[in-house]
């Protein structure tokens, strides 16, 4: 019965973590900066769900991650003591996240998925950000779908309704794919059909889920092998 397939792409599809720690090197380094990169890339995404949280809770009004994700760079920097970085210079650095690295089995799985289902992000990515990560790492997509197209974020309903809607397609046709069983679970209470897949290093080492945590449709440790999972059940 499943129809489309739609993917968190955070720590599900892309290596955030690696890539965001690269970036800050690869930036600040030239500036006499030395730190724990990989930490500050912890920091920088430890402010995510509490800013996210402000526009859940109608604290203020809906805004692009980008325009969080600045807000949120702006906090960190002031605490790791590099306040004094320019507005050159935190633009760059924001735009970070639009060139996040996929995980290998990404790009091979979504084109062997795309032969049967409809696929779309189901990401709290704003659409730029969703664009330009799908032309650097070959993420072949119907549609860019998720937060910017609901007005809301994960794991608000409307975010996950919007996505099935979009495809003319009932929840209960429609999986969606993540690495994060709070996302599932939500993603089920809304009547989508759901698929957890492993992503054990996405945190640092032996730090990501391994495990769902919430019952699931399926259960997988690629993209690659939902394809061939999805393939041979149809």
């Amino acid at each position: 019965m499943i129809k489309a397939c739609v993917f968190d792409v955070f720590g599900t599809l892309v290596d955030w973590r690696t890539s965001i720690a690269r970036e800050a090197e690869a930036i600040l380094s030239p500036f006499n900066v030395c730190l724990d990169w990989a930490g500050f890339a912890d920091a920088w995404r430890q402010q995510y769900q509490p800013a996210m949280e402000e526009v859940r809770a109608g604290k203020i009004p809906f805004s692009t991650l980008d325009v969080l994700h600045r807000r949120n760079l702006d906090v960190i920097l002031k605490a790791f003591d590099i306040d004094y970085l320019s507005e050159e210079i935190r633009c760059h650095l924001n735009l970070a996240w639009h060139r996040l690295d996929a995980w290998p089995d990404v790009a091979p799985g979504l084109q062997a998925l795309r032969q049967r289902f409809f696929l779309a992000p189901c990401s709290n990515g704003n659409i730029s950000l969703m664009v330009d990560l799908a032309r650097r790492n070959g993420f072949p997509w119907d549609a860019i779908l998720g937060a910017e197209v609901a007005r809301a974020y994960k794991p608000m309903p409307a975010v996950y309704l919007s996505a099935a809607a979009s495809f003319d397609l009932e929840p209960g046709e429609t999986l969606m794919v993540a690495a994060h069983s709070s996302d599932l679970a939500a993603a089920a209470s809304a009547g989508l059909r759901t698929a957890f897949v492993a992503r054990p290093d996405e945190k640092g080492p032996g730090k990501g889920e391994v495990t769902a945590s919430t019952p699931v449709d399926l259960s997988v440790n690629s993209i690659l092998e939902l394809a061939s999972v999805l393939g041979s059940s149809l």
